[in-house]
C-alpha cells in the first residue's frame, strides 16, 4: 500500500466539482508519478478525527507515513521536497517557486476568492461590494500578473508546484470569464491544464464524486 494517502470529501454538490482543492494535490502526485491512494470523509457533519487532521473541517489533507499535512500549499511544498519534478533543485529556482506559490495563495487567491464567491452564488448584481472586488482583482492582481506571465512559460523556469497553485487559482477566475482581458494569464492556464497530469487529476476527481451519486447517503 502506498505511504501517501490523500483524503477528500466523499461527495460534493455539482457546482464545485472539478475545483475542490484535492485536485491540486492529485495533480502534483500525478506529475511526480508518486503512488498514492484516495480516502474519503463525509461531506456532512465532521467528526473529531476529521478536525484532528484538518482543524477547520475542510479538505484535503495528506498523510505521508506518520505525518499528516493540511492546507494545499503546505502539501505541495511537502511533495516538492520529494520530487525534482515539482520543485527546482537549484537555490534560486527553489526560492522563486516558493515565493510564487505563496503569491498564488496570499495575493492572487485572496483577491479572487471573494470575487468568485459572488459568481458562484449568483450575486453578481453590480453592487458596490461586487464592483470593489472586481476592480481590485483586475487592477491590483491580474494587471500586474499579466506581464510576468507574458514573459515566461513557467513561474520558476521549469514547471513546479508554483504553477499548479497559480494556474488552479486562475482557472477559477477563467471559469467566470475573468481572464477575458488578460490573454497571457489565460494562455498560461491553458498551458498548465493541457498537461496530461492535470487531465488525469481532473478526471479522477470528477469520477470520485460521480461515483458517490450512484450510491447516495444521507447528507
Amino acid at each position: 500500500m502506498p505511504d501517501l494517502t490523500l483524503t477528500t470529501f466523499d461527495w460534493v454538490p455539482e457546482p464545485p466539482r472539478g475545483f475542490v482543492r484535492d485536485l491540486r494535490v492529485r495533480w502534483a502526485l500525478e506529475e511526480a508519478d508518486l503512488p498514492y491512494r484516495v480516502a474519503s470523509v463525509p461531506f456532512g457533519p465532521r467528526d473529531a478525527e476529521h478536525f484532528a487532521h484538518q482543524p477547520f473541517g475542510q479538505v484535503p489533507w495528506l498523510t505521508d507515513g506518520d505525518i499528516s499535512i493540511f492546507e494545499s500549499g503546505a502539501i505541495l511544498l511537502h511533495l516538492g521536497e520529494r520530487s525534482a519534478k515539482l520543485m527546482p533543485t537549484d537555490p534560486r529556482g527553489r526560492s522563486e517557486a516558493t515565493e510564487w506559490l505563496f503569491a498564488a495563495l496570499n495575493s492572487v487567491e485572496m483577491a479572487s476568492l471573494p470575487w468568485s464567491l459572488f459568481k458562484f452564488t449568483g450575486n453578481d448584481d453590480g453592487s458596490p461590494a461586487v464592483k470593489f472586488f472586481d476592480d481590485f482583482l483586475r487592477a491590483h492582481r491580474l494587471k500586474h500578473l499579466e506581464p510576468v506571465l507574458a514573459g515566461r512559460e513557467w513561474l520558476a523556469g521549469s514547471f513546479s508546484v508554483a504553477d499548479i497553485l497559480m494556474s488552479d487559482v486562475l482557472r477559477l477566475v477563467d471559469r467566470f470569464d475573468g481572464l477575458a482581458d488578460s490573454p497571457a494569464c489565460r494562455a498560461y492556464v491553458a498551458r498548465a491544464t493541457g498537461r496530461p497530469a492535470f487531465a488525469k487529476a481532473h478526471a479522477d476527481q470528477m469520477a470520485h464524486f460521480a461515483a458517490a451519486d450512484e450510491n447516495p447517503r444521507p447528507r
